[in-house]
């Protein structure tokens, strides 16, 4: 019995250590939600309806692909999400719905 919890435990850590260097890799679908994202926002006009948010998620993409190029993976992920996150605000306010930016 002591030799299967052993290979259990074993098991245990090969599938911790993939899953973390999963989590470690280029945040490729990332990069792409925020790209597309920002693609959309412009499309909706956000260039003339929301003009600071849209250059802040542009912004917070550039410095996510140059984490990307210094395979700083982490800060990669966190500002190509915050770059979709503000671009999506960008796309709100751009819609007919939308609130216009204060300025």
């Amino acid at each position: 019995m002591a030799h299967r919890s052993s290979f259990l435990r074993a098991g245990g850590v090969v599938l911790l250590s993939m899953w973390l260097a999963a989590c470690a890799g280029a945040p490729v679908q990332e990069m792409s939600n925020a790209r597309q994202a920002i693609r959309a926002a412009r499309d909706a006009g956000a260039a003339k309806l929301a003009p600071g948010t849209l250059n802040e998620a542009e912004t917070l993409l550039q410095r996510a692909e140059e984490s990307l190029q210094n395979r700083a993976y982490r800060d990669a992920r966190r500002n190509a999400v915050a770059a979709r996150g503000k671009a999506a605000e960008a796309l709100v306010a751009a819609q007919p719905s939308g609130k216009p930016e204060p300025g």
